[in-house]
């Protein structure tokens, strides 16, 4: 069905987190939709069991517990969709539910926040790097092994906070979260794919709904998919599907498009930096839906790749920081 012919609904119900990070890319695909479709949105806030509690990401499973809640929300027909931050919902496919579109990427990278103006590179030896991301810590820490990592949590503003009131030299967060909330004015760092590959999924939102109301009623949510990025990303979503990894895993993932190619480059490291495995991997696709197989096939070729070179015993038993991106606000 085209765009052109779905239905015109009444407004439309968004169920998003609460927190001021969840709640403005929420609105940013609410707007997207209606300016697309003309079907009106409203955002109906829901408290996830991860936004309330205390424990560390670690501790919970994964990122996959701040999405539970609009996941019961959707099946239950409380909410027409659902946005989550892509890079925290689960590979595993949800039964009853389906990913109805994923926005345009935008800046996938992580970006460091430290005081004084300070880059990665400049921070002086034990300088204290609040991340409870294992990804972060491990690539990081390949980088600058004389760093100290700590846990941290909360939203962007309270981990920023901590650099203010000294309790942390630095931060690390999206850069495309920092964007959404307007607080570019934090960041002394980029750190390109080179240094910190990002999550797989990072930088795009996740619009999910009921499968069996996809094709029908909600077909005009097809107006804010990108494919590009689609395929992007389910390249990298495979590699961590295939390494049977969780969204807290110390597992790195970026594509994209050049030159008619789809490159693929992916790494795994243990969180004290000493065992790496990268790899990278390209094929020639078309800007298409149906290259959705063929994105996931270069996935699971890379995986299968790095699962050779010893990649799932570092998944497997990758170290421990005590931590975890946890609190409202974790899609940074």
């Amino acid at each position: 069905m085209s765009t052109q012919d779905a239905p015109r609904p009444g407004t439309a119900r968004l169920g998003t987190r609460r927190s001021t990070m969840a709640t403005t890319q929420s609105r940013l695909v609410a707007d997207a939709v209606t300016e697309r479709t003309g079907v009106p949105v409203e955002l109906e806030l829901i408290t996830s069991f991860g936004d309330v509690t205390r424990a560390h990401l670690t501790q919970l499973g994964g990122t996959g517990v701040f999405v539970s809640a609009l996941r019961d929300a959707l099946l239950e027909g409380g909410v027409d969709f659902a946005v989550h931050s892509l890079k925290d919902l689960p590979t595993a496919p949800a039964e009853g539910l389906v990913l109805a579109a994923v926005t345009e990427r935008d800046d996938p990278r992580d970006a460091l926040c430290a005081r004084d103006g300070l880059a990665l590179d400049d921070l002086p030896a034990g300088a204290r790097v609040g991340t409870g991301s294992p990804r972060r810590v491990a690539q990081l820490a390949a980088h600058r092994p004389d760093l100290d990592y700590v846990p941290i949590r909360g939203n962007a503003e309270t981990r920023l906070g901590k650099v203010g009131s000294g309790e942390v030299d630095a931060v690390v967060l999206a850069y495309a979260g920092l964007v959404r909330v307007g607080r570019t004015d934090a960041v002394t760092d980029v750190l390109d794919a080179e240094r910190v590959l990002p999550a797989p999924g990072q930088g795009a939102l996740a619009v999910e709904c009921r499968a069996d109301r996809a094709a029908a009623d909600l077909a005009y949510l097809s107006a804010v998919d990108h494919t590009a990025t689609r395929l992007a990303v389910t390249a990298e979503r495979t590699v961590l599907a295939e390494l049977e990894a969780g969204c807290a895993a110390p597992v790195g993932a970026y594509a994209r498009f050049e030159r008619g190619l789809l490159r693929l480059r992916a790494a795994v490291a243990s969180t004290d930096g000493v065992q790496q495995v990268r790899a990278e991997r390209t094929a020639e696709l078309d800007v298409d839906p149906a290259s959705v197989k063929a994105a996931a096939d270069l996935g699971r070729e890379l995986a299968r790749s790095m699962i050779a070179d010893g990649a799932d015993r570092i998944v497997a038993d990758p170290g421990q920081i005590g931590g975890g991106d946890t609190g409202p606000g974790a899609g940074a």
